[in-house]
């Protein structure tokens, strides 16, 4: 059985995904345009980097290449 049977076999509850999306971290991005009759006014790009203060602190060099 592969990983990814395994991973479809077992319920994921939402606060686990949650968990193991802020460890290591997820970058969301869109486009968004405003326009006019078919002319485009406006041109945004948006993108967030969603991660938990010790997945974007990256690795301590004190602790031996360990996360905060």
């Amino acid at each position: 059985m592969s990983g990814r049977e395994v991973l479809d076999s077992q319920p994921v509850s939402l606060v686990d995904l949650l968990d193991r999306v802020l460890a290591t971290g997820v970058v969301v991005s869109g486009d968004l345009v405003l326009s006019i009759a078919d002319v485009d006014l406006v041109y945004v790009s948006l993108r967030a980097l969603l991660a938990s203060v010790r997945a974007a602190a990256g690795p301590d060099p004190t602790s031996g290449g360990t996360p905060c």
